[in-house]
This record gives structure tokens, sequence and C-alpha cells, in this order.
């Protein structure tokens, strides 16, 4: 339902627009096949409707890129604790055990000579 009450230029933003509508309507047109936003699609979503040749095109691309470790993660290979110590915390129960045991297997295939 529309009002008859005032005059119709009271409703109309032509004042405030920046752009004209052809331009809009040229905009959307435009972008329509542009509208794909990166990281979209995740790769172990079932219901992704990618086919089965999209995704093994994806499949073959990754395999082909080696991932860039960040630097905590090259530390934790490192020292499962050094992490936490670098942050100023004391690390925790599970990364002092990691790290226990670490150390253990290194020391057991130095032993057996194999390090």
């Amino acid at each position: 339902m529309s009002s008859n009450v005032g005059n119709p230029s009271l409703y109309e933003a032509a004042d405030q627009r920046t752009v004209s509508d052809k331009h809009i309507e040229q905009e959307k047109k435009d972008n329509r096949f542009h509208e794909g936003k990166e990281h979209s699609h995740k790769a172990q979503d079932s219901k992704d409707e990618r086919s089965i040749a999209n995704k093994l095109e994806r499949e073959s691309k990754r395999e082909g890129e080696e991932e860039e470790k960040s630097l905590e993660d090259r530390q934790r290979d490192q020292d499962a604790t050094l992490p936490a110590r670098a942050h100023g915390n004391e690390p925790s129960k599970g990364a002092k055990i990691d790290q226990e045991l670490r150390e253990e297997e290194e020391a057991e295939l130095k032993r057996k000579g194999k390090a």
C-alpha cells in the first residue's frame, strides 16, 4: 500500500544519490559473474556443491603447494615448551610431557645409531 499524503518529491532520494541508476544496474550486471569470494568453499565441506572435477583439480593444485610453517609451528617441532616460554608463560603439562617423550625417543635413536 502506498500513501497519497504529501508531495512525491518528499519520498525520493534523488538529491542524495551520487551515482545514476543506470550505472548501478550496469555494475550489478558486471559483478554478477565476479561474485565469488576468496576461500568461500571449504575443501572438506560435504554440502559444498562443487563438482567432483573441480574438487580433484583443487586437490591436484594443493599437492603442488608446499605450506609455509609459521614460526610457532617450527618452534614447536624443535621444543614443545618453547612457544609458551616465548610468550612468557609456563608450558602446559602436556607440552612438558611431549618434550620429555621427544627427548627420550631421540636418546633411544642415538643409542641405536639411527640418528
